[in-house]
């Protein structure tokens, strides 16, 4: 393998570390080609084939004189996201319960002080973007914020699997989010977040369970 070859793997290897920890979320534009140049520590040329690489796996997405942004944080994300194009509404938000419900009872009793600093950080972010009143910023923080609560579980197997279905839970927080914003709605997830800290993991499930239930009820009123 040639040292050119080598860089641009190392280069696309650290891109891909920033995408997957969540440090650069779905829908959040990266930093511009001469940033990444000096966070890299490599030359343009290499960097622009790198963020090419990631274009053409499906984690990030060019438009047109605004930038490159966080389409996917992986390849089985991109793919699962794809087949759920059309999955109905709510058989994502029953899918979403099971994983959460679960995650959350997990992240109580696995969490680090890693994870606490991380989860209050996504929630104070959460918070902001909620006040702002600005959509897409209010999705991205709620999603940072879930699979945060996903990452805390400390089960590998499940924090794939809700990865490959950030796709899908993006456009279902979208729908959530919209509809919090158009009933202007309190929303906001303290009591989940202090149970986790807390370690009460029966606390952790109800307040996940009651959240994404809430949804599910509304979903079935509106159906009637």
């Amino acid at each position: 393998m040639s040292q050119r070859s080598n860089l641009i793997d190392q280069a696309v290897a650290a891109l891909r570390a920033r995408i997957r920890s969540g440090e650069w979320a779905v829908g959040e534009r990266i930093p511009t080609e001469p940033d990444l140049t000096q966070l890299l520590g490599v030359g343009r040329n290499t960097v622009r084939e790198a963020v090419q690489a990631l274009v053409h796996a499906g984690l990030l997405v060019r438009r047109q004189g605004s930038g490159t942004y966080v389409r996917s944080t992986s390849e089985m994300s991109q793919a699962m996201g794809r087949h759920l194009e059309d999955a109905n509404y709510q058989h994502i938000l029953e899918v979403r319960r099971s994983l959460e419900v679960e995650a959350a009872r997990l992240a109580a009793t696995r969490r680090t002080d890693t994870d606490i600093d991380n989860l209050r950080a996504s929630n104070a972010a959460r918070q902001d973007a909620f006040a702002s009143g600005d959509v897409d910023s209010m999705v991205r923080a709620d999603v940072t914020l879930h699979f945060a609560v996903a990452q805390a579980a400390h089960n590998p197997v499940l924090a794939s699997l809700y990865e490959g279905l950030l796709e899908a839970v993006s456009q279902n927080i979208r729908r959530n989010v919209e509809h919090i914003v158009s009933a202007h709605t309190e929303d906001d997830h303290d009591g989940l977040v202090e149970a986790i800290i807390l370690g009460d993991q029966y606390l952790a499930m109800t307040e996940m369970a009651s959240y994404i239930d809430h949804y599910i009820e509304r979903r079935d009123t509106s159906a009637t």
